[in-house]
């Protein structure tokens, strides 16, 4: 199993940015996603969630309105959209599967 996270960079407070996770080495289609987050000195949380399908959502709280996941079943890929950024947000992101591998992180970091 393979999770490559794309997409992490430094943006501005108020910023835009999308997160990709391509995963190989299982079926991608059968399991459920998710994206959590690790802010320095915090424990990992999670951030979305997304079912096989696509079709059922969840979200934390600090992020309803701003993030939305979603994903792409024949890429293999899932997804981060994230808007109205704020300092808060800034974190190791990663990518999640449903039978419990990680991606190696995306790093994000919302400051002026």
């Amino acid at each position: 199993v393979q999770l490559v996270e794309s997409g992490g960079g430094l943006v501005q407070p108020g910023g835009s940015l999308r997160l990709s996770c391509a995963a190989s080495g299982f079926t991608f289609s059968s399991y459920a996603m998710s994206w959590y987050r690790q802010a320095p000195g915090k424990n990992r949380e999670l951030v979305a969630l997304i079912g096989s399908a696509g079709g059922s959502t969840k979200y934390a709280d600090s992020v309803k309105g701003r993030f939305t996941i979603s994903r792409d079943n024949a890429k293999n890929t899932v997804y981060l959209q994230m808007i109205s950024l704020k300092p808060e947000d800034t974190a190791v992101y990663y990518c999640h599967t449903q039978t419990g591998y990680w991606g190696q992180g995306a790093r994000v970091t919302v400051s002026s």
